[in-house]
């Protein structure tokens, strides 16, 4: 069975937000990415051409790549681009139409949202996960986890602020993926022909997220490990026999 958009975004856990001042330089980014391992990535509707470069790598790509499309605000631009190949959209902020068009054309939708009722608003309008943007201007990881104390329900991406530098400390708020822009999608390597950075960043990441569900899996194994030890400490409590 293959997998859901959603599934794909947590198993690669990033979202490169792709600014690209052209088309070959947004073709340079996402292959550079890809050879370090980051499958997914979002085209933002201020690339010039942005619906045709979506079309372009999707022919190129095809299933190998999980497309989306970023800074989508009216409808007219959601379903443009989901014509074009994108399988999930992004907003910088809320708007109901966008996320209405969307769940019609059964997509992932990713609104943008920056305060609790920003964030709740969005998310029983349909949100499949919301944005927290700008992140990092209203305190980051540490907001990012007070917001998810009254709504854990919340399935949260923050972006703005994402570095290698401050990925972990975001996983460990709860982020159910990054959105990354400048720190990986670095347009300075490309044009000083040095793709190859991007590469190694992509790598890092992927890196971090690996070190970070290992920690997960360790821990859960321990707490399961404890769980059995209490319930057989209990069980020879009940029976009168010493706890060993």
């Amino acid at each position: 069975m293959s997998e859901t958009t959603a599934q794909i975004i947590e198993r690669v856990g990033l979202i490169p937000v792709l600014r690209a001042r052209n088309a070959a330089q947004a073709h340079a980014v996402v292959k550079a990415m890809i050879a370090g391992g980051v499958t997914v990535v979002e085209v933002t509707m201020t690339v010039p051409g942005a619906i045709e470069v979506i079309g372009e790598l999707k022919k190129e790509y095809g299933t190998s790549l999980l497309l989306g499309a970023g800074t989508v605000t009216t409808a007219v631009e959601a379903e443009a681009t989901i014509d074009a190949g994108a399988e999930f959209i992004v907003s910088p902020s809320f708007h109901p139409e966008v996320v209405a068009a969307t769940k019609a054309r059964k997509k992932l939708s990713i609104p943008g949202a920056l305060t609790p009722t920003e964030a709740i608003t969005a998310s029983e309008a349909g949100a499949d996960y919301v944005k927290i943007f700008p992140c990092s201007a209203v305190g980051g990881a540490s907001y990012l986890k007070s917001l998810l104390a009254p709504f854990p329900q919340l399935k949260l991406i923050p972006t703005g602020g994402v570095t290698l530098a401050t990925a972990e400390s975001f996983l460990r708020a709860g982020a159910r993926a990054l959105g990354v822009g400048s720190d990986l999608v670095n347009l300075a390597a490309i044009d000083a022909g040095t793709p190859e950075t991007i590469t190694e960043t992509a790598r890092a990441y992927l890196q971090v997220l690996a070190k970070f569900r290992e920690e997960g899996i360790q821990k859960m194994e321990c707490n399961g490990e404890e769980k059995i030890k209490v319930a057989g400490a209990l069980n020879s409590m009940r029976n009168g026999a010493p706890a060993k």
